[in-house]
């Protein structure tokens, strides 16, 4: 089974009626992100909302009375992708209101593909779609914490001690697509393999 993206009940009752098209390392970018969430959060107020586990969201949407039919699209879109590469470039943060700390990621060539071709499959359905921004001002990235509840100050301070360049960047390939989508009864998750390369 696998490890819930989300936990909190907050979060869980805010993301009630949502689906989200993920991406899950389980390999050297997961290793650097366990480790750095960790580091950020003995930073932090213990009650900061974050992620339980780490993933790159390609799309979100509000599709409460059709996940069937959209977890079907995403099945069919997830079987024509090859494995996606993932690549970790550095700690980031977006600023005030929304205040996350995250590891922001290189745009590597089938990261763009596979979000622009999800972009493609969804333009010929009227599935109704969450903060969907333009291809080239979307920022891939992993959520390490969600800090809108600091003040300005601590804000700063905790930007300040966490930004930085990584290096080596770790990098790993992701062989396969979740459609995570809330209910009443919580999360679910289900997990689609991309092509073979």
């Amino acid at each position: 089974m696998s490890t819930a993206y989300m936990t909190e009940p907050a979060a869980l009752e805010s993301l009630r009626g949502q689906q989200y098209v993920v991406l899950r390392p389980t390999a050297a970018v997961a290793t650097f992100y366990e480790r750095e969430q960790a580091e950020i959060l003995r930073r932090l107020p213990e009650s900061t909302p974050h992620p339980n586990a780490g993933h790159v969201t390609l799309r979100g949407l509000s599709e409460p009375q059709r996940v069937d039919a959209l977890r079907e699209l995403v099945a069919s879109w997830a079987g024509t992708r090859p494995p996606i590469e993932v690549r970790v470039d550095a700690v980031d943060g977006f600023p005030p209101p929304f205040q996350v700390l995250i590891a922001r990621l290189e745009r590597t060539v089938s990261l763009v593909d596979a979000y622009a071709s999800l972009t493609a499959s969804l333009d010929a359905t009227d599935f109704r779609r969450l903060g969907e921004l333009p291809l080239e001002e979307w920022v891939f990235h992993l959520s390490l914490a969600y800090a809108s509840d600091l003040d300005e100050r601590a804000w700063t301070a905790a930007f300040a001690a966490s930004s930085r360049a990584v290096a080596p960047r770790p990098r790993e390939l992701v062989s396969s697509v979740d459609f995570v989508w809330y209910g009443a009864d919580g999360e679910h998750i289900d997990s689609f393999a991309v092509r073979s390369s």
